[in-house]
């Protein structure tokens, strides 16, 4: 695979993606690589459209080798029933804990969507929503940057549930940390706040700005979703 891949050349496209398979199937399956067998999964999904065969050797690399990125898609499949799965929120579930708590470039997102179904109880083993679970797994997404994570975190101190009292100190702090990594209803969350005085000093300079941000926002991603739209 020497070279650079003219990829206006189908062949050399066909014959470039064919040689990707068999180099992931031999870090996979000869070298013993957890990465491999990962990559090799992406592309058994992604090329070959085959994902039966991506759920199988996810759930291999998750089970047999604890591999994080293979844990949280394992775990996306159980959600919808892809490749084969059926669909199991509880099976999704202990798949996103695995890749919460190993580590790696999809545990945060991981962390956020065990926090998720400990929220409605959909995936713990009692069924029945876990506020106090859930807010420990949101609040390790949020101190990982996970800005979805910190939104919810402010939604639970702002509504308070069993075993969390409302704390609007709280419900402000991580509305604007959402709000600095850039999610919308955070940013608007927190203008409202500040307008109203609603568990905060009233502030209508403040209100105003957080305001102009969510509407930036909004602006800045409906153009984004427009441009990749077209640029299909």
């Amino acid at each position: 695979m020497a070279g650079l891949v003219n990829f206006e050349d189908e062949e050399e496209v066909k014959d470039y993606l064919e040689n990707l398979g068999v180099e992931f199937s031999f870090q996979c399956y000869k070298e013993k690589d957890p990465d491999g067998c990962y990559r090799l999964a992406d592309y058994l999904e992604g090329v070959k459209k085959n994902f039966e065969s991506a759920a199988k050797l996810l759930k291999e690399n998750c089970e047999n080798n604890q591999h994080s990125e293979s844990c949280y898609k394992l775990g996306a499949y159980y959600v919808t029933g892809k490749g084969g799965l059926t669909a199991d929120l509880k099976a999704a579930y202990n798949c996103f804990l695995k890749s919460c708590e190993k580590g790696g470039k999809k545990s945060i997102e991981a962390c956020h969507n065990v926090g998720l179904l400990e929220h409605d109880g959909r995936g713990n083993d009692d069924e029945q929503p876990n506020a106090l679970h859930a807010r420990d797994y949101y609040s390790k997404a949020c101190d990982g940057g996970f800005a979805p994570s910190c939104f919810n975190l402010s939604a639970v101190y702002l509504q308070g549930a069993p075993g969390i009292p409302k704390d609007m100190n709280q419900a402000l702090k991580y509305s604007l940390k959402a709000c600095d990594m850039g999610h919308v209803w955070a940013c608007a969350n927190a203008s409202r706040m500040y307008k109203l005085g609603d568990g905060v000093k009233k502030d209508d300079a403040k209100a105003e700005t957080l305001k102009n941000r969510a509407r930036d926002l909004h602006k800045e991603q409906h153009i984004a979703s427009r441009s990749l739209t077209f640029g299909e």
